[in-house]
Parts: structure tokens; sequence; C-alpha cells
């Protein structure tokens, strides 16, 4: 897969990650998702691996193999 596709869904992953969190600890409102607890342990396990992608894609493009 190439570099920049990690980097892409690995950026959109902890985003979403970061909503799910807040609206599960309810920072967020307007949502059904609103002070669910199961938002608020998805959103960091979402979070975490979109980190593990950007890392993953940050390393094949300085490695030179996902252009």
């Amino acid at each position: 897969m190439k570099a920049w596709l990690f980097i892409v869904i690995g950026a959109l992953a902890v985003l979403t990650g970061a909503v799910w969190t807040l609206q599960g600890l309810g920072y967020l409102e307007g949502s059904p998702m609103t002070d669910q607890t199961i938002w608020a342990v998805l959103g960091p396990i979402l979070a975490l691996v979109g980190v593990v992608l950007l890392v993953s894609g940050g390393k094949r493009l300085r490695r030179g193999t996902g252009a």
C-alpha cells in the first residue's frame, strides 16, 4: 500500500477517535453517542490505531518505499 494512504487513513482514524472519545465523555453534545461509555472506550482505541498507521506511513516515506 502507498505510504500516503497509510497517512490519510491514520489521520482520519485519529480525528474520528478523538470525536468519539469526546462524545462518549459528554464534551460534544447533540448525538446519541453523547455520554455513552462504549464510545469513550472505542474512541481512544481507534485513535491509537490511527497513530500506528501514521507512524507506519511516515516510516515508509522516509525509506522511500511508499511514493
